[in-house]
């Protein structure tokens, strides 16, 4: 059964579908350029920068800035910390998810019976 504190361990600043996007892409590689985060998640410049913000204040997220041809390069990357926080949103939602399966099913095959047994006589 589903508890209330299941949810609760749930990391609000991964939860927001944004950041559990970037949390999601930069967990599958080692870092990703601000490009390549704007294009693939499809945010704007200010949507993307106000999330990394909040990764990185939480310390989830690290910031590399470089020069390529002359042309800043920003690139970002889980922290240890970040990594570990991502994990550990991810065994609750597998949690939340086995929490919420039905109820086995001698259980569900026992209410239909008794539904039919109810039901009024035709």
């Amino acid at each position: 059964m589903l508890t209330v504190t299941t949810i609760e361990k749930l990391d609000r600043v991964i939860h927001e579908r944004g950041r559990l996007a970037i949390m999601s892409l930069l967990a599958a590689t080692e870092s990703f350029s601000f490009k390549e985060l704007k294009q693939t998640l499809g945010m704007t410049d200010g949507n993307l920068s106000v999330h990394m913000r909040t990764l990185e204040e939480s310390g989830y997220v690290s910031i590399q800035k470089s020069f390529v041809n002359r042309k800043p390069l920003t690139e970002y990357s889980l922290t240890a910390e970040g990594r570990q926080a991502f994990d550990e949103y991810i065994q609750t939602l597998g949690e939340i998810v086995k929490q919420a399966q039905p109820a086995e099913a001698p259980h569900r095959e026992g209410r239909a019976v008794l539904q039919q047994e109810m039901a009024p006589a035709k």
